[in-house]
């Protein structure tokens, strides 16, 4: 294809970052477990949103899962409240890095050594001569616990300084005078040292949310949502959905999840409430829950003014199969299931899989050029379809701790380039929409998700399967419990919020042999103390059950937070 026709039809390219975390917080004292949320919001969500902010021609999808904005949304109110009011913080390890003295117990000193470990040691640790050789003496007491008590406080403190600067979004590290100061002091830091830093860190949290929304009232950004706190909603609309896929998959002993299409449609529902409270607007758009979907899906949200959704490319494939139509043309298309409204797009595997993978040891314009010329072969293999379109969906958190500066380079330069290459159009999905005159019918409709197409993540492996009865019998009480309606109007709420907890498929995610034990570990209490909680809200009896670890993995710990599919943490 010639240059002049290259723009005249230049190639609709969306580029759309899913931002998640899980619910961390006990949501009965409010405490966190884990601090994932708040260290990927000060480094990766402020830099994506700094990149963003620095090429003015970018363009980009960003979806935020609503549990996400409202943890992010309490950390800053506890950091406002802490600064102004001396309150208590309820992240064990922001309290650490906040408090004017060192916990005193060794069970306590040694959480904070291990927490501080739990980094990626060539980007985050060894990066920082400084960290390095903390992190080095840090390792010997994890060997022999009863080292712990010959260091002092002053180690513990710099140690977690340091861990937080290492987290620090490098956009920040560049300009920060703050975060200069910190990082060429090396050590000995004082209570008003760390003051600073959990200062630049409630400025960092308490702003992000802002950014992403006045770049969405530029038009620079479309802003999406997941259902509310991150559940598979075809398995909850229908469990044996699971056998679209996968036609020989072991279920649990259960015909459905009870109340299902209820509970899906309150986690629109109440997803949309979250976002309109944080952005100002409803989304047009949404990611589902791990790319999953189903038909039964989409005829849901159909009816709810959604206007587009997004899977990953295998769905597409099989349902093509299914709909005994060929995948061997341009598959980079808009899709329709059937006469349902919401216009469905799938992920390109391929160059989603670089970014998340492949890319994170090359230089940033090899890899960027290595992106584009995949991308002129797209465009020439689809010649025929002004109107294609091709979709980069992957998280944007995860994978830059692998790449050299939290992808500092490649991210600037993915944005610059492809920004400029007059053969390719970066568009958002509503903003292609308006122009938009053809759609592809699909007759069938393959459940799955973008993990291999199907829902084994989630289902049909004992340790998942067991976890999905055990919300199955909790769902039954709830029923019960509400229909005879003799909870306070504040109960009732409270129930309704725990077991939209439970329902996440975060923790369904974790269960099995192939996590590392400790984070299963992790896992495996989180959720049975979420569910235990509702049981406990509703004034019914726990199962005995609910006291015994069901799932324990194996394999190597895990570097840090949440992973998605595939991802090489």
């Amino acid at each position: 294809m010639s240059d002049s026709d290259d723009q005249e039809h230049p190639l609709n390219l969306v580029i759309y970052w899913h931002m998640h975390q899980p619910e961390y917080r006990n949501l009965d004292t409010g405490e966190y477990h884990l601090p994932w949320t708040y260290l990927h919001t000060i480094k990766d969500y402020v830099d994506m949103a700094a990149h963003l902010e620095d090429c003015e021609q970018a363009r980009a999808v960003v979806n935020f899962a609503p549990v996400l904005l409202e943890q992010i949304d309490d950390y800053s109110q506890q950091l406002s409240n802490y600064l102004h009011y001396g309150r208590d913080l309820r992240d064990p390890l922001m309290a650490a890095l906040a408090n004017s003295e060192m916990p005193q117990g060794s069970n306590a000193r040694i959480h904070i050594i291990r927490s501080c470990l739990r980094a990626n040691e060539e980007r985050l640790i060894n990066r920082f001569k400084p960290f390095k050789k903390l992190a080095a003496v840090a390792k010997s007491i994890l060997v022999d616990h009863a080292m712990v008590s010959y260091y002092t406080d002053q180690f513990l403190a710099d140690l977690l300084v340091w861990y937080h600067l290492s987290w620090i979004a490098e956009t920040v590290r560049r300009q920060d005078s703050r975060v200069k100061t910190l990082m060429k002091k090396g050590g000995l830091y004082t209570p008003q040292d760390r003051r600073l830093l959990i200062e630049l860190m409630h400025e960092l949290i308490s702003g992000v949310i802002g950014r992403y929304r006045h770049l969405a009232e530029q038009g620079r950004i479309e802003l999406s949502m997941t259902p509310y706190a991150h559940p598979i909603v075809p398995l909850l609309l229908d469990i044996k959905s699971a056998e679209q896929a996968m036609p020989d998959v072991t279920l649990p002993e259960v015909n459905d999840y009870p109340g299902g299409k209820q509970r899906s449609q309150w986690h629109m529902k109440k997803g949309v409430e979250v976002f309109k409270k944080h952005f100002g607007f409803p989304p047009q758009g949404c990611w589902p829950s791990e790319g999953s979907i189903s038909g039964e899906m989409v005829e849901l949200l159909s009816d709810m003014n959604i206007k587009w959704m997004a899977s990953g490319e295998t769905v597409l494939r099989n349902s093509l199969s299914r709909s005994n139509m060929s995948d061997s043309d341009c598959r980079h298309q808009t899709y329709q299931y059937r006469d349902t409204s919401p216009s469905l797009f799938f992920r390109d595997d391929g160059l989603s899989d670089l970014i998340g993978f492949k890319y994170s040891d090359w230089h940033a314009d090899d890899a960027i050029a290595n992106l584009i010329r995949h991308l002129e072969d797209i465009h020439e293999s689809c010649k025929d379809k002004p109107e294609a379109i091709v979709s980069i969906i992957l998280d944007g958190e995860n994978a830059w701790e692998y790449y050299p500066e939290n992808a500092y380079y490649f991210l600037s330069t993915l944005y610059k380039k492809l920004s400029e290459n007059k053969g390719i159009r970066m568009t958002t999905y509503s903003e292609y929409l308006l122009n938009v005159s053809n759609k592809t019918t699909l007759p069938e409709l393959v459940a799955g998700s973008w993990v291999y197409g199907t829902f084994s993540t989630w289902i049909g492996e004992r340790d998942k399967n067991t976890a999905w009865e055990m919300l199955i019998a909790v769902k039954q009480v709830y029923d019960r419990v509400m229909a005879e309606d003799n909870l306070s109007l504040d109960i009732r709420k409270r129930a309704e919020m725990q077991l939209a907890t439970c329902e996440s498929s975060d923790w369904f995610w974790w269960f099995g042999e192939y996590n590392s034990a400790e984070s299963v570990a992790s896992f495996d209490k989180q959720y049975r103390m979420h569910l235990a909680n509702l049981y406990q809200i509703m004034d019914e009896p726990a199962p005995a059950y609910l006291h015994k670890a069901f799932s324990f993995g194996s394999g190597d710990a895990l570097a840090s937070g949440t992973m998605l599919p595939g991802k090489k943490q």
